[in-house]
Parts: structure tokens; sequence; C-alpha cells
């Protein structure tokens, strides 16, 4: 699950945090070589320097950096679904699509990502299977890819 607003956790490394959660959900023990090789090989399709694999947790990130370090949590713990809220808050063009990029990077069919968002910009740089409108707690309209466009054009007001 990414958060809108990730938490920053000081004293404890982007390595450390992700070794430790890894372990947990695979219940083995991880190889700290290939495990750092693997991190070293997504942060740079992200876009991410490498330097903040030894950097606490979102301690001084930016924004940009802590949506793109959730991308890394998600590749490298594999979940079978992924709950992305607003990740694309607050992101420049290009940031925008490195997250794109990743979710695409993680996107199989043996997982499911839901992503929540007030802004269609995210949607442009990826192929969804559908789009939901959420109002009030239910579900009031459904479509695929053609609706965010509808939505980008007219905005919500008809749904409220």
């Amino acid at each position: 699950m990414s958060f809108q607003l990730p938490e920053e956790i000081p004293g404890v490394t982007v390595t450390n945090f992700l070794k430790y959660a890894k372990n947990k959900v695979t219940g083995k023990p991880v190889k700290i070589f290939e495990f750092k090789e693997e991190l070293a090989k997504y942060m740079d399709e992200l876009n991410m320097n490498s330097k903040n694999m030894e950097r606490s947790l979102n301690v001084g990130f930016s924004g940009g950096e802590k949506k793109k370090n959730e991308i890394l949590q998600m590749l490298v713990l594999n979940p079978k679904l992924a709950i992305l809220d607003e990740t694309d808050s607050g992101l420049d063009v290009d940031a925008i699509k490195t997250v794109s990029k990743g979710i695409e990077m993680f996107k199989n069919e043996n997982n499911g990502i839901l992503i929540i968002t007030h802004n269609t910009k995210i949607l442009h740089s990826l192929k969804v299977d559908y789009v939901h409108i959420l109002v009030n707690g239910k579900i009031v309209k459904t479509g695929s890819q053609e609706l965010a466009k509808q939505i980008e054009e007219n905005g919500y007001s008809q749904y409220k």
C-alpha cells in the first residue's frame, strides 16, 4: 500500500527496511549482495539515486523521491495487490512517467493494482483495465480508459 504522504522513519535505511520486509514476506533469509543488486537495478530503472539505499527511509526525500521509493517497495516486495493512494499527487511530468513505468514493470497476470487518484494524468502513461468513479463511498460509474478521457474533458460534476 502506498500513501498520499509516505511516513519518514529516521534511523532505518531504505535497504534495511526492504531487506527486513522481504524476509518477512518470503519467509526466507535475504542474501544481501543479490538483494543490493536487485535494489540497484530497480533504482536505476526508476531514475533514483543509488545513494538513497543507505539513507533513512523517506527522511529528507522530496515528494517525488518518496513516491518513487514506494514504487521501489512495490517492485521488491511483489505483493498480490498493490493499493496506490494518490501516488501521482504533487509529482511533475517526469516523475509521473517514472512512477508509471514502475507500475507497468510490476503489473502482470498474477497481481492487481488499485490506483486511487483525483487526477487523470497518471492514466495517460498506463494501460488500465477499468476506471471506476467513486462518489460518497459508492461506485457510480465503471468504464474503460475512455471514461478517464471523458472525466478529463468534462470533469466529475455530472457524477455528484
